[in-house]
């Protein structure tokens, strides 16, 4: 079982910058692939990228591909989202999660971070 815990959330202006970071402990993190999803007030967790264990392969939801970025260093047991161009609309608590496998990740089944809050103002 691996433990997840994230963190680079904060308040940032439309158009700005956050680097988000996922580190995992309590298991072996680069044989996990990883994801990241999102949660806004009022609306149901989104999916938003994920990354195979070699971090070779990668994909992305359409409401962020061209302007977020995810990434792992297998060395420190992290992984992170490079977010930038940022929109209010991306304002959410955002979850990174790990699995055995992308259909794990993207299902939403594997295990998963306490979340960090990005909101993104006007």
């Amino acid at each position: 079982q691996v433990q997840l815990v994230e963190s680079g959330g904060g308040l940032v202006q439309a158009g700005g910058s956050l680097r988000l970071s996922c580190v995992g402990s309590g298991g072996t993190f680069s044989n996990y692939e990883v994801g990241w999803f999102r949660q806004a007030p009022g609306k149901e967790r989104e999916y938003i990228a994920a990354i195979n264990w070699r971090g070779g392969s990668t994909n992305y939801a359409d409401s962020v591909k061209g302007r977020f970025t995810i990434s792992r260093d297998n060395n420190k047991n992290m992984v992170l989202l490079q977010m930038n161009s940022l929109k209010p609309e991306d304002t959410a608590v955002y979850y990174c999660t790990a699995g055995s496998s992308i259909t794990v990740v993207r299902r939403g089944a594997g295990y998963w971070g306490q979340g960090t809050q990005v909101t993104v103002s006007s």
